[in-house]
C-alpha cells in the first residue's frame, strides 16, 4: 500500500515522503481500517516537526483523524494508532474507541467531526459552561478548530464574535454564522470587541492561537468570564499574569481533549452522540474547504501548518486501495 512516511523531523513539505509499505498489522485490541478520508490537523504538522506531546518512533505516518471502513464494512470515525497514521491507504486504530460515522455527513465531513468538534464541545460546554445568551469570542474563527467552535457556539444560543486574518477568512466566518467578524489585519481587536459589546467584554474566549491573541483575550474578557486555552497555533506560548485574573475575576481554563480518552472515555462517546444529533438537524456541518488526493497530502499539511487554509482540508485516498 502507499503511505506517507516521516524519517526525520522537519517541515511537513520537506520531510513527508510517499512510499510503498506493507499494510500495518493490528495489535491486541486494534483493528485494520481502510482509510476513506483523513482530516488534516495542526498536530500533524507538529508531529512532523517533533514538537507534539506524543513523539512516535521514526519512521511514522502522520494523520490523527480519519473516517475509515472496517473489514466487515462499517463506516467509522477513529484516531489512528501511531506510528500507523491516517495519511495512507490503511491504518490501525483501537477497536474500543471507534465511533459510528454520522449518516448525514460524507466521508471527509465525518472525519472532520471528531477532534475539532470534540475539542469545541468539551471546551465550551464541559470547561466553560457556555450558556444561551452569552457572548463568545473565537480566535482564528475561519480555521478548522475555530470554525467548529463558531458553529457550536451558535447552536448553544450564544452571540459569536469571530477574529480572523484577512478578507477571505472574514467572508468564511460570516458564512459560518458569526454575528460580528473582526479582521485583525486591519482592525484593533480589543477596541472592536469592546465596541461590539458596549464596553462589557465577552463571557467566553476560545483561543487556539496563543501569543498576541491571548493578550487580547485578557483585555476583553468580562467579569466572571472564562478564557479557554486550546492551543498555540501562533507559535508563542503566553505567560498569563495571574494578578490580572484575580483583579478582573476571570478564569483561565486549559483543555487537552486527548486526556478524556483515558480519563473519562464515556464522556467522549456522550459528546459524539451530541455532535451526531447536531449534525442530523443541520446545526453543525464541518467546513471542508478542500479534498485532495493522497499524493497531495504533504503540500496540504504544509499549507495547514502555514495557516493559509480555511476550515478543514481532507485527504481522500483513491478508491480500491492497493495491497
Amino acid at each position: 500500500m502507499q503511505a506517507w512516511q516521516v524519517h526525520v523531523n522537519g517541515e511537513p513539505g520537506e520531510v513527508m515522503r510517499l512510499e510503498d509499505v506493507q499494510r500495518p498489522t493490528p495489535g491486541d485490541g486494534q483493528v485494520l481500517l481502510k482509510v476513506r478520508a483523513a482530516n488534516i490537523n495542526f498536530p500533524d504538522a507538529l508531529l512532523c516537526r517533533g514538537q507534539y506531546q506524543i513523539r512516535p518512533p521514526l519512521p511514522f505516518t502522520p494523520g490523527v483523524e480519519i473516517c475509515g471502513e472496517t473489514e466487515d464494512g462499517r463506516r467509522v470515525i477513529a484516531n489512528p494508532a501511531l506510528p500507523h497514521g491516517g495519511f495512507a491507504e490503511y491504518a490501525v486504530a483501537d477497536a474500543a474507541a471507534l465511533l459510528p460515522a454520522p449518516e448525514t455527513l460524507d466521508d471527509a465531513e465525518a472525519a472532520a467531526l471528531h477532534v475539532g468538534y470534540q475539542t469545541g464541545w468539551f471546551g465550551l460546554h464541559r470547561r466553560a459552561h457556555l450558556e444561551a445568551g452569552e457572548t463568545l469570542l473565537v480566535h482564528a474563527a475561519a480555521g478548522g478548530v475555530g470554525s467548529a467552535a463558531v458553529q457550536l457556539g451558535k447552536a448553544a444560543g450564544a452571540t459569536v464574535i469571530g477574529v480572523v486574518g484577512g478578507a477571505e477568512k472574514a467572508a468564511v466566518a460570516r458564512e459560518l454564522g458569526c454575528d460580528v467578524v473582526i479582521d485583525r489585519r486591519g482592525e484593533d481587536v480589543v477596541a472592536a470587541v469592546k465596541d461590539a459589546t458596549g464596553g462589557r467584554g465577552v463571557d467566553v474566549v476560545y483561543d487556539p492561537v496563543g501569543g498576541t491573541a491571548y493578550a487580547q483575550s485578557a483585555k476583553v474578557v468580562a467579569f466572571e468570564g472564562r478564557i479557554v486555552v486550546v492551543g498555540f497555533a501562533g507559535g508563542t506560548i503566553p505567560s498569563p499574569a495571574l494578578n490580572h485574573a484575580l483583579v478582573k475575576n476571570y478564569s483561565i481554563l486549559g483543555l487537552h481533549w486527548g486526556l478524556y480518552n483515558t480519563k473519562n472515555p464515556k464522556l467522549v462517546r456522550h459528546c459524539h452522540e451530541q455532535l451526531t444529533e447536531l449534525a442530523a438537524r443541520g446545526a453543525v456541518k464541518p467546513l471542508v474547504s478542500e479534498r485532495v488526493p493522497l499524493d497531495a497530502a504533504a503540500s496540504a499539511v504544509q499549507r495547514v501548518a502555514d495557516g493559509v487554509t480555511t476550515g478543514r482540508v481532507a485527504v481522500v485516498p483513491e478508491k480500491g486501495a492497493a495491497a
